[in-house]
């Protein structure tokens, strides 16, 4: 069967490479097609385009580049005709999807949607469009069914896949990894602010500036493989940083703290047992849009899960060097430590178990095989 997959960003590419491994077990026949990345493609099936084309953040970003979207989806669309599939994936990445979805759903095209867009955190209204364009809705966060089911749309709840994803890599050995990357015996405090341009420049350099307060530690900042080394040296200047590309989950498997720009990796960090300090700051234009419609408590996953305050959030204004600097000598307490540990031991019961992958691949070939028979 056909099966034509769109993804956007790494955490999209991640978890598309693992539902097209489960694809490919359920179905040896597999015909893929896809929107993704590096990871996906190396699972197999055709690239079509890489997320890296579409790195665009915020409002105000997505508006000055309107143009180039418009472009994506229209080719998109004229793909996807040529393709026939039997089955169009979405993967999260909601702007780019919903609009893709409206238009397969009116062609005649069987749409399926893993990891729900955020409407429970802002804009509800999508849902009504969600209920028109979208066959089957596959979810990850456990509050997620209860929220549709006030909308009468029934979802599929199938544990989150980066339980998967993190208990089924490699183990890092932490003395070679250190020798490998030139990093001392100091704790290691991790450093992720973000994958795209816009967020790195507004998070990294405060980030930086706690280094000399905290020279019993070792900062070193996770790259994203989507952008260079050159753009993160014109941020780092003369500071003493190390700096690893593109391996976040090794880092993260040896790192002793962590500073996190809001989003998945917040989660990731907690389910490595890494205790962190949430940042966030956007363009003011974005973020006084986004203050305005986005009605959630907190922006991390990890409190949005837990439904309390359990990991520290400095948004836009708060996220400066002095509130930054007092957050982490908190998280660097023994006692402060061993409390966040009981939390984060809860958010993974309330996570599901594993197979969110193969429970998704798995609904949908038994799903067109219906179909078929």
């Amino acid at each position: 069967m056909k099966y034509y997959i769109i993804a956007g960003e790494a955490s999209g590419d991640l978890h598309g490479s693992n539902l097209m491994k489960a694809l490919y077990k359920e179905d040896a026949n597999a015909d893929i097609r896809f929107w993704g990345g590096d990871l996906m493609e190396s699972v197999g099936g055709t690239l079509v385009s890489h997320y890296k084309e579409r790195a665009f953040m915020g409002f105000f970003e997505v508006i000055m580049n309107l143009s180039k979207v418009l472009g994506f989806i229209k080719f998109c669309k004229k793909d996807i005709a040529q393709f026939k599939p039997d089955v169009l994936i979405l993967i999260d990445n909601s702007g780019f999807n919903l609009r893709v979805a409206k238009w397969a759903k009116e062609q005649g095209f069987k749409t399926n949607y893993y990891i729900s867009p955020q409407v429970w955190a802002s804009r509800a209204s999508r849902v009504k469009d969600i209920k028109r364009d979208i066959d089957t809705m596959f979810v990850i966060l456990p509050f997620e069914k209860e929220f549709y089911e006030k909308y009468d749309y029934k979802v599929t709840f199938v544990g989150h896949p980066l339980i998967d994803g993190i208990a089924g890599r490699k183990q890092v050995e932490e003395v070679a990894f250190r020798k490998e990357y030139d990093l001392t015996d100091k704790p290691i405090i991790a450093l992720l602010p973000g994958s795209r341009k816009q967020e790195i420049t507004k998070m990294l350099s405060v980030m930086l500036s706690l280094i000399d307060d905290f020279s019993d530690y070792q900062f070193v900042i996770a790259g994203a493989p989507s952008q260079d080394f050159s753009f993160y040296q014109s941020i780092i200047g003369n500071r003493k940083v190390s700096f690893i590309s593109n391996k976040t989950y090794d880092l993260l498997s040896v790192s002793y703290a962590a500073l996190v720009g809001s989003g998945t990796a917040t989660l990731e960090t907690a389910l490595f047992n890494v205790p962190q300090v949430v940042c966030y700051k956007g363009g003011n234009i974005s973020y006084q849009i986004a203050k305005r419609i986005i009605t959630l408590k907190f922006i991390s996953l990890v409190n949005l899960i837990m439904d309390r305050e359990v990991v520290k959030e400095l948004i836009q204004n708060d996220f400066n060097e002095k509130n930054l600097k007092i957050e982490l000598t908190k998280i660097l307490d023994d006692t402060y430590r061993e409390k966040l540990f009981l939390e984060y031991l809860d958010l993974v019961k309330k996570l599901g178990g594993k197979g969110a992958s193969e429970k998704v691949a798995k609904q949908i070939v038994s799903d067109l095989k219906k179909e078929v028979n």
